[in-house]
Parts: structure tokens; sequence; C-alpha cells
């Protein structure tokens, strides 16, 4: 196994010197901007519904966001090797200006909708050539802190987002949302043009994986439907169909000769393909909780949406305490805090499972705290084990897909705690025996992923694959 010498190198100072404070800035607002924007929606669309009707679809302006910022993420690494970084960086900024000029300026709400699905493909994009930043611009020893950063932006964006929404709507016009996420997107492509101009452009072979992503698209589009359906048959069967095509996706890539994934993505004996599943698996079980424990809490407790917002915050808040506490930890705690916080996540499903609807506030905000702190503690380990092990030639479309996975994985769970939810009644009202099956159900329903997410990170945590696979992160710069 490789030991690595502790690295006197590896503070916050050294993080930001030689010219990295711009560019990690810039990665930061790309981020903030794919992050933010995924959740505006959720604080706006009374106002959108006033001014444009078809509150009946409306469920789209997340799903359509995310089935762009899917397909966007996972071509990113091809992308980026094409058309060079600093170029397809910018464009993408572009795009998503686009998305929201077209949100903001909307006549109805097909153009609304239209304008999120925009907006999903030029963010996906911003956040997979932000991954490609990080694999290619900055030192291996720096990469647990530049994702735990990453981690933090994130947390603060799932806060944020809601509540920037919200107070904008209140001092002035929902169009004005889009138009200030217009301008900074804005600021993003312009300032990628400077930033970016001494970025090399990532080796890899040419073209782009139109056939997986075309498959890769059926996939997320049947698993976003799923919520739509009339009957739980349909629901249950078209997120079923939806991972099987989802499986169907690596199995294509494997063999195809351009490629969307690493190679070996599909092989769960080294550490990408367990690493893949892994955060797809995580994330996917944890998505019940900032879905349905609001309303839950808000009907059961009552609780006022502000209130029951703030168990969401506590989740945000212990996954970016979590990730900033072990962002310099190396050696064997790496390892150690990427294990535990699998375990972790198991442990808030079933906290939440028994407490949510009946318990002591007290155990609901543990069960919360777990949530996030199991992410705070693993990801950012979790993205550098994976991104050491990848080679040069697999390192764009590889970093790329760390997002591309964790967005594929939030389509997946929340559709699967769709499902669930709606099985006991949810769909139907929202009454106290709808509420306190639904806060069982949503978390009964992705235990088996939080499962196997735990076994896929012990793999990809194991020594005995650790050493072959991680001689390629040994001959990274310093």
């Amino acid at each position: 196994m490789t030991t690595v010498a502790p690295d006197d190198r590896n503070t916050w100072a050294d993080l930001m010197g030689e010219g990295r404070l711009p560019r990690f800035a810039l990665i930061c607002l790309g981020v903030w901007l794919n992050a933010a924007d995924s959740l505006v929606t959720a604080t706006i669309l009374p106002s959108v519904g006033a001014d444009l009707g078809g509150y009946a679809y409306f469920s789209w302006a997340t799903a359509g966001f995310f089935v762009g910022a899917i397909m966007a993420g996972a071509s990113s690494g091809r992308l980026s090797e094409i058309f060079g970084l600093r170029s397809a960086t910018a464009l993408a900024g572009l795009i998503m200006v686009l998305g929201c000029v077209m949100s903001a300026a909307a006549p109805d709400v097909g153009t609304f909708l239209a304008g999120r699905v925009v907006q999903g493909l030029g963010s996906g994009w911003i956040s997979g050539f932000a991954m490609v930043a990080i694999a290619m611009l900055f030192p291996e020893r720096h990469l647990a802190r530049v994702f735990a950063s990453v981690t933090f932006i994130w947390g603060i964006a799932t806060v944020l987002g809601p509540l920037f929404g919200g107070v904008v709507v209140e001092a002035g016009h929902w169009r004005d949302v889009f138009w200030l996420f217009a301008g900074q997107a804005a600021v993003f492509s312009l300032a990628s043009l400077w930033l970016l101009g001494g970025a090399a452009k990532a080796p890899g072979g040419p073209g782009i994986p139109v056939l997986q992503l075309a498959v890769l698209g059926a996939a997320v589009a049947s698993i976003a439907l799923a919520d739509l359906m009339a009957t739980p048959t349909g629901s249950i069967g078209l997120v079923l169909l939806g991972l099987a095509v989802l499986g169907a996706v690596v199995w294509i890539d494997g063999r195809a000769r351009v490629r969307l994934l690493p190679h070996r993505a599909g092989d769960l004996s080294t550490i990408c393909g367990s690493g893949y599943l892994a955060m797809f698996a995580m994330t996917a079980a944890s998505m019940g909780f900032s879905i349905y424990g609001p309303p839950i809490l808000q009907h059961l407790r009552g609780y006022s949406p502000l209130v029951a917002g703030y168990a969401i915050g506590v989740e945000s808040l212990a996954w970016t305490v979590a990730g900033m506490a072990v962002a310099g930890v190396t050696g064997l705690w790496d390892t150690r805090w990427t294990r535990i916080g699998a375990v972790m996540l198991v442990a808030s499903l079933a906290i939440l499972a028994l407490t949510l609807a009946d318990g002591h506030i007290a155990w609901v905000m543990a069960g919360a705290s777990l949530l996030g702190a199991a992410f705070g503690f693993s990801w950012a380990f979790m993205s550098r084990r994976l991104l050491g092990a990848l080679s040069d030639e697999d390192r764009a479309i590889g970093s790329s897909a760390i997002m591309a996975v964790r967005q594929t994985g939030a389509a997946v769970g929340a559709a699967i705690s769709g499902v669930a939810a709606n099985l006991v009644g949810f769909s139907a009202g929202l009454t106290d025996a709808s509420a306190r099956g639904a806060s069982v159900w949503v978390f009964v329903a992705v235990a088996p992923l939080a499962l196997v997410g735990a076994w896929a990170t012990f793999r990809m945590t194991g020594s005995a694959r650790a050493a072959p696979e991680n001689t390629v992160a040994t001959s990274r710069q310093d």
C-alpha cells in the first residue's frame, strides 16, 4: 500500500497561493449557481402560478432543470476535451444566461418551463466544468480542501437558494430572481475567459457519446415521470425501468469507442466503479428528508414553514461544519472518516423514520445532523480518492461525472421517496394518516440504497484496491 507522507504545504494559505485564489473563487461561484438555481423555485412558484397558471406542470420546474443538468453534467468531460476548458466554461455560462432570460421574460408557462430546462443544461455544464477545473488545476494535496469548500458552498446554497427567491419576491417580482441569476451567470462566463486562459486542453479521445447520452436521457425522464403517474404500479414501474436503463448506460459505455465514463466505471472491484456507486446510492438515500421533512413537520407539529425549514438548515449546517472540520485530514483518517460518514447515513435514516412523526424534536434534529454530517465527513475524501485513481486520459470525464452521478442519484432518490409517500396517500392530500405513513416509508424505501452505498464505500476504501489504482496519483503535480 502506498504511504503518503504529510505535506506541510497542505494548508489553506498554500491553497490560495500561486494565483489559485481567483480560480478557486470562480469554481465556488459555479457551484453556487448550480445549487441555488436548482432550488430557487421552491419559494417563487406560487407567484409564478398566479401570473402564468399551469400549476399541474410545476413539478417540472424542478424535474426539467435536473434532466437538463444531468445530461449536461454527464457530457461536460468530453466537451472540455473537445473545446478546451476555457471556451466550454464560458459558453456554459452564456447558455445559463439564455435560460434565465427565457424564464424571466416568459409570457406563458411553457416558455417558463423550457427556460428551466435550458438553465439546467447551462448549470449542469458549469458544475461539470468546475469539477474538471478542480482535477486539472489544483495539486492533489489540496483536493480534500477544495472539495470541502465545494460542499460548504453547496450546503449554504441549499439554505440560501429558496431564501434568495423569497426575499427577491418580497422586494419586487418573481421575474427579478431570474434576471439576477442571469447577471451572475454572465459574470461567471466573462470571468472564466480571463481566469481559465492558462488551462490546458484535457487529453482524451474526440467525439461525444451520443448513444449513451440519449439512453441516459431516457432513464432520467422515466424516473422524473414516476411522480406524475396516477397509479402506484405505474410509478414503481417507471422507477424500475429507469434504474434498469441506467444500468444499460454503464454496459453500453463499457463497449463504446467514445466513452461517457472512465475505464472500468462499471467494475465494482475498482475504486472508480465502487466510488460512483457509493456516491449515487448515498445521494439517493438522502433525498426523502429534504422533500418530505418540512411538510410533515408543519402538519403534525404545527410548525410554520420557516421553522420547519430550519430542519433542512440543520442538515446543511452539519454537512458544512463536518466537511470543514476534516478538510485537512490525511493518511488513515481520510479512510476512517469516509467509512464513518457512510455508517452515519444509515443511522440517520433509522432515527428519522422512528422520530419524525412523534419523537422529541431533539431526535429529529439529531437525525438531520447525522444525515448532513455523513456527507460532510465522507464526500471530499471519496471525491479525492476517485480522482486519484483516474488516469490522465480519464481525468476530465471522470471528474465531471462526479456531479452528474450525484444529480442522477438525487433524481432517483426523489422519485423513490415520492412513490413511497404516494403509496400511503400523500398524493391525495396531507392528512394525519398520510403524514405519519410518509414519515416512515420515505426512509424505509431508500434504506436499501443507504446500505448499498455503505457497502460500496467500504469497498472503495479497501486497502487491497487502493495501491494499484493510486499509482497514477503519485505522479501528479505537487
